[in-house]
């Protein structure tokens, strides 16, 4: 009997209870939790409140005897439309700037004299000093201005493009600049002390900035029913211009084959690898 006790007590240490460093070898398995869930897309919509924020937010920043404003629709009979709508229009002593703003993601390549820009090379937009070019004028005949008035054009992009443009779009002493949104009153101050230095008396005096900014506040067409007609005008001006270049058959230069609008859009925008002509995917390997 006291044998089997024996033998049963050494069955029980070899086979049962682990012991405490067995125990601490034993990896626990962690509880399987769900994938990490994907961030939420933001939509257009909020994407353009933060654009508008974070510009409002540099407006802000604009020296105190500066006056501004912002989504002005005024008359401008050259416009297809018969309207002009501008993001921002800045009155200060030094110049007026007029500021459009662009929604955009990706490479911007443009030049200064070119009609059309594109996004990534493949996605063709209008040379945005052309379009401010319009609404610079409009604005010349509503406040009565002289041609030489100092008008600076500003371009505002979002951080989330790169730029291949012009160099000098990038330099204050250009009457026509290309700007990240977050950068917008740093260009307009450094722009300002340029001027400065041009010519010691201002070019507007305090009750000019008041006239003026009173005069456009009153000239803005703020009629939701004409707003509304007035994008669906440009609506219909974009689905023209983008059913036009669709339509147009680029070929190859090599075999003659039609290729797509988007790869004719690549390779002009590639001009260096391509010299302005056109070629399918295989020959573009070639």
């Amino acid at each position: 009997m006291v044998i089997e006790k024996r033998l049963i007590k050494l069955f029980q240490k070899l086979f049962g209870k682990k012991s405490k460093s067995q125990k601490s070898n034993v990896k626990l398995e962690k509880p399987k939790t769900e994938s990490k869930a994907k961030k939420p897309k933001i939509n257009s919509t909020r994407i353009g409140e933060l654009g508008e924020y974070k510009i409002n937010i540099q407006l802000d920043q604009l020296p105190k005897d500066s006056r501004y404003l912002s989504d002005v629709l005024i008359p401008n009979s050259r416009a297809k439309s018969g309207y002009s709508q501008i993001d921002h229009v800045i009155f200060t002593s030094r110049a007026i700037f007029v500021v459009e703003t662009k929604n955009y993601a990706g490479t911007i390549y443009g030049d200064r004299n070119r009609e059309k820009w594109s996004v990534n090379g493949k996605f063709p937009m209008m040379n945005p000093f052309h379009q401010n070019y319009g609404h610079v004028q409009a604005l010349k005949s509503i406040l009565s201005l002289e041609e030489d008035s100092n008008i600076v054009s500003i371009v505002s992009f979002t951080r989330r493009c790169t730029f291949k443009v012009n160099e000098e779009l990038r330099k204050v002493q250009s009457n026509d600049l290309i700007v990240y949104d977050t950068e917008l009153s740093e260009y307009i101050n450094r722009k300002m002390n340029v001027l400065r230095v041009q010519s010691n008396s201002p070019i507007f005096s305090d009750e000019d900035i008041s006239r003026m900014h009173s005069i456009l506040s009153e000239k803005n067409i703020k009629d939701p029913n004409i707003r509304k007609e007035h994008i669906e005008a440009l609506k219909q001006k974009k689905h023209k211009e983008t059913s036009a270049v669709q339509s147009t058959n680029a070929k190859c230069y090599i075999c003659n084959v039609t290729v797509s609008k988007k790869v004719e859009s690549f390779c002009k925008a590639n001009h260096n690898r391509f010299s302005g002509k056109v070629y399918c995917y295989e020959h573009q390997r070639g």
